[in-house]
């Protein structure tokens, strides 16, 4: 008989005022030492400049009026009456109609075509190389892979090197771009519409809560069709990096999802964990937050709460909804975790450097597993002590960092920012087991 999995305190309180932490997922150890969870965390940004009207559209690569030196884009969600509609498979023709997001291979992935070919001997899949064939017989979309390649190649090819590359040479160095693992959904918006200077940038929280669930059914879409893709992906990973110090490339929003061939080190150790408690995370998340009054924000389908046991600040967001996978969620269960991540990111502000980090079953897992999203702020620098101790100086507390969200959210709620039916602290429920996806305690 296997004993259930007991996790260790999550909290303790020392007499000087020392708050040390564990993680009761992935074991990993906290100290928060007092005096220090008052400091500015904000970016400061330099080289502030008024923003030039004619200019807009063409900041970074990112940007709409520099679409041709993104990869060919996978699809794209398009405003349409009072919601919007995903386009799968778009062509070169309507690379210049208006969208809200789109999903573009990243052109340098982390887990490249060749990895999938060579190891697992993966073929580009059907509906990929057809839509590669009529991409390429279109002279607009051939001219628009050849200088994604050129920029690709840059490195590695001169220009007579290039030039000499055969129609199949072209081909093959074309097929991560229609059937890669690694993609990103792109964000619109450089800067907010009321912007004057190159500080106001558009981030996750400036969006409204529609934009933001658009934003998240995009990202949801690709998550599945990843998976359906390539029948050898273990897990999918999506994450955010917000602004330079959490790794960001652009100052311009978007999600990154990286397909990868086992699970993640997380998802090991909590199948593991899960197996021998079922309510793990009722008990070790959502309750004892709850208990310890670390409640951040509540809607019918989601709960928020302040995380402990991070090395960084972190806001955590969980699906309350029986399904594991979110493309398995209902249009409502969806709109619930965005409206929730979207209030989070806008309590956090468009100053702060984070990274948005998604946990889901991994696919071939046995046991049920509740969606999260964790919303990480990047506000210090790992050090000697860390590396060395392996204890994390974090220098915001969970309940610090209640005081900091906590009043911010009301004011958003009060001026229509976030979503008008986020019950927030102390108004939220005192139920316990809200997670609904342990099978053992009904629906």
């Amino acid at each position: 008989m296997v004993d259930t999995y007991s996790f260790p305190p999550p909290l303790t309180k020392m007499a000087d005022g020392t708050i040390k932490q564990i993680n009761p997922f992935s074991g990993t150890e906290v100290w928060t030492i007092p005096g220090r969870a008052n400091r500015p965390i904000d970016i400061v940004h330099t080289d502030i400049q008024p923003i030039d009207p004619k200019l807009v559209g063409h900041t970074c690569a990112f940007c709409t009026q520099r679409i041709l030196e993104t990869p060919p884009e996978k699809a794209r969600i398009v405003r349409k009456r009072d919601d919007a509609v995903v386009y799968n498979g778009t062509n070169v023709d309507m690379l210049t109609r208006e969208w809200e997001f789109r999903r573009i291979p990243n052109l340098f992935e982390i887990l490249s075509f060749d990895y999938w070919a060579k190891n697992y001997d993966y073929r580009l899949p059907a509906t990929a190389r057809g839509r590669l064939e009529a991409y390429m017989a279109d002279p607009a979309g051939r001219s628009h892979v050849l200088k994604v390649l050129r920029m690709k190649l840059r490195s590695t090819h001169t220009d007579e090197e290039f030039n000499a590359l055969s129609d199949q040479e072209i081909t093959d160095l074309a097929y991560p771009l229609f059937g890669g693992g690694h993609d990103l959904i792109v964000a619109r918006r450089h800067f907010t519409p009321d912007a004057t200077d190159t500080s106001h940038l558009a981030a996750a929280g400036t969006l409204t809560p529609q934009e933001h669930e658009w934003f998240i059914r995009l990202t949801v879409d690709a998550m599945q069709d990843l998976y359906a893709q390539n029948k050898y992906v273990r897990y999918v990973q999506v994450f955010q990096n917000w602004l330079k110090p959490a790794g960001a490339s652009f100052d311009h929003l978007h999600k990154q999802l990286v397909a990868i061939d086992q699970r993640s080190v997380n998802g090991k150790i909590e199948v593991e964990r899960v197996r021998q408690n079922p309510n793990l995370y009722n008990e070790a998340a959502i309750n004892y937050a709850n208990y310890h009054n670390l409640v951040l924000a509540e809607n019918k389908h989601a709960i928020a709460i302040a995380g402990f046991g991070h090395r960084y600040p972190t806001l955590e967001v969980w699906s309350k909804s029986p399904a594991s996978q979110p493309w398995e969620h209902t249009d409502d269960e969806r709109r619930a975790m965005s409206d929730l991540i979207h209030a989070m990111h806008a309590a956090t502000g468009p100053a702060v450097p984070t990274n948005e980090e998604w946990h889901c079953k991994p696919i071939d897992a046995d046991v049920s597993m509740p969606w999260k999203v964790l919303i990480k702020w990047r506000v210090s620098t790992l050090a000697g002590f860390e590396g060395g101790t392996k204890i994390y100086v974090n220098t915001i507390d969970p309940w610090a960092l209640r005081d900091r969200v906590v009043p911010r959210l009301l004011e958003l709620r009060a001026e229509g920012t976030i979503a008008h039916n986020i019950s927030i602290a102390s108004e939220c429920s005192n139920e316990p087991n809200v997670l609904k996806y342990n099978p053992n305690l009904g629906i």
